[in-house]
């Protein structure tokens, strides 16, 4: 099994869609292969896939589907001659739905043999020994949503409580949007003690709990329970209530947020500090992941527990962004960044220090740090990590218009000509 190494795997995952729910059966004539796939069911990208691995090749494959449907996508690994392999695929062809994908997977880089595969009706031919990326990318390539490319979802949560996570993750949220502008969600998912709408002076809604309790929910219905904060900001907020519990499945969670990639380039899910199935989904199956912990021994505790089992779940991603909130607190023992890092084996994005002056006045006229005058020190920070987030860009600054501004335009378009 071909592996890549931790910066190739983050660039190249970043390009890959979530698969929607199919069924895939593989048919393998080595273990390598075998191997291959499994691991490749278990990426982040996959986690919808029900997948199945039998050996045998493609004689395997026309035995198993003489009497029973075929799936949606079935995977066959041949070494034999182009006639065998050209002869076995038209005797599966005979037993195959019309709607059945086929992905070939053989050793000879040969391009009439590709382009006679094409011509028969297989969907992709991949030569063995496969990288475990490549042959998500394929299925991806496959079933992903045609035309506009889904949205980044980057999850912010806390390793314990009151870490000052939802913070972070509005003020990222807002920073995407203004800095670069790019249309964002900020996504409150917690149900029954969400700030985002305190933290943007805007009225709480359903919104959250009615998309996960609405029965077949869809990007058609998210519009409706979208607060607007501007042309490229708005929020999916928690009522913030206790006066009802709400039941969150996997499935559920599922819908609300690719609806939300269905929609909108960037979504900023704030992911309140449990321990669920459906909160580790969200951290798992995320682009990016931001834990925030304070400069304590709980904090290490738990942000090491969360980056060991999400580098273990999220394979072939790079590990989650930590950062240290609160630093420099005056009279208060703390761990040095340096012994965080090494403790929690994981690098620290940034360390944000302690500002309760700047928090405090945000928090309560319902405004972004950016916006507030004396936070410089802290917002630098913060529109750091950002830009990691962002990919290292340069924020793109909506340009302001003056009376000059047409005929400066018209000056730099002259020169460059």
């Amino acid at each position: 099994m071909t592996q890549l190494d931790e910066h190739d795997q983050a660039a190249a995952g970043d390009q890959i869609a979530p698969i929607p729910r199919i069924t895939i059966q593989a048919f393998c004539e080595t273990n390598e292969t075998a191997s291959a796939v499994n691991y490749a069911a278990s990426d982040r990208r996959m986690l919808k896939t029900h997948v199945k691995v039998h050996m045998g090749g493609l004689s395997a494959a026309v035995e198993a589907f003489r009497d029973s449907p075929t799936p949606n996508l079935v995977i066959l690994e041949s070494h034999g001659s182009r006639q065998d392999l050209l002869a076995r695929l038209g005797e599966l062809a005979e037993f195959c739905d019309p709607t059945t994908k086929v992905i070939v997977i053989g050793r000879s880089n040969d391009i009439l043999l590709y382009r006679e595969l094409i011509a028969q009706g297989v969907s992709d031919y991949l030569v063995a020994p496969l990288p475990v990326l490549r042959l998500v990318q394929a299925i991806s390539t496959l079933y992903a949503a045609k035309g506009k490319p889904l949205g980044r979802v980057i999850a912010v949560t806390g390793v314990k409580g009151g870490v000052g996570a939802s913070t972070l993750a509005h003020n990222i949220g807002f920073l995407f949007a203004r800095d670069y502008q790019t249309p964002t969600i900020v996504a409150d998912l917690d149900v029954s003690f969400g700030t985002a709408a305190l933290n943007f002076n805007q009225d709480s809604g359903g919104g959250i709990v009615d998309a996960l309790t609405a029965p077949n929910f869809d990007h058609a219905r998210l519009d409706g329970l979208l607060i607007r904060c501007g042309d490229m900001l708005s929020l999916l907020p928690s009522p913030a209530t206790v006066d009802r519990l709400t039941d969150i499945t996997d499935l559920r969670m599922d819908a609300v947020m690719d609806a939300l990639r269905a929609t909108t380039p960037i979504i900023v899910a704030d992911v309140p500090h449990v321990w669920t199935s459906w909160a580790k989904r969200c951290l798992v199956t995320a682009d990016d992941v931001v834990l925030v912990a304070n400069p304590d021994l709980a904090s290490l505790r738990n942000a090491r527990n969360l980056i060991d089992e999400l580098k273990a779940a999220r394979p072939n991603d790079s590990p989650p962004h930590l950062v240290l909130n609160m630093t420099g607190t005056p009279k208060k023992m703390e761990i040095s960044e340096g012994d965080f890092s090494k403790a929690a084996d994981a690098p620290v994005a940034c360390s944000i220090p302690f500002d309760p002056k700047s928090f405090g006045a945000a928090a309560n006229n319902g405004q972004m740090l950016s916006e507030i005058a004396d936070a410089a020190r802290v917002n630098d920070v913060i529109a750091g990590l950002t830009r990691l987030l962002a990919g290292k860009a340069e924020p793109r600054v909506a340009k302001k218009q003056t009376l000059l501004s047409p005929i400066i335009e018209l000056f730099n378009k002259a020169r460059a000509s």
